[in-house]
């Protein structure tokens, strides 16, 4: 990855998202403003209002868990369609068709990148020494 690539993603990043049947409008921090058509992403054009109204700000793009959609912020900036398959968008429907959800599959991690998280996730959820004297009194 070039350096252009990497000062690239760590800067792009969405402010605000919002979907209607006809635009996808994402609104980045840096102030700048992308509509796309909605029907570029068909996960999305066939999405209800709530489903679309939730969704999840990645360091890479946003997603969409209940539909199982992204859209990468480089993606969108160049303005990509949608790259997902008819076969895999038929099938997706299918699923949507019998009241079932996609099923994702997941993969074990790797195991240093488990340990990392684990103690992540440890360290932020485990108070400071500081903050236990705080609490305390002392």
């Amino acid at each position: 990855m070039s350096s252009l690539e990497s000062n690239f993603e760590q800067e792009i990043r969405a402010k605000r998202v919002s979907v209607t049947d006809d635009r996808v409008t994402v609104e980045l921090k840096d102030g700048r403003i992308i509509s796309i058509p909605t029907k570029w992403y068909p996960r999305l054009l066939h999405g209800t209002a709530a489903e679309r109204a939730k969704f999840e700000i990645w360091m890479d793009g946003i997603y969409w868990p209940k539909l199982n959609a992204d859209i990468s912020y480089k993606g969108l900036l160049q303005g990509c369609r949608s790259g997902e398959s008819g076969k895999s968008f038929r099938r997706w429907l299918g699923y949507r068709a019998r009241g079932m959800q996609e099923p994702i599959l997941t993969l074990p991690l790797p195991p240093e990148l488990a340990k990392f998280l684990k103690r992540e996730r440890l360290r932020k959820h485990t108070p400071s020494k500081s903050r236990r004297l705080v609490k305390s009194g002392r």
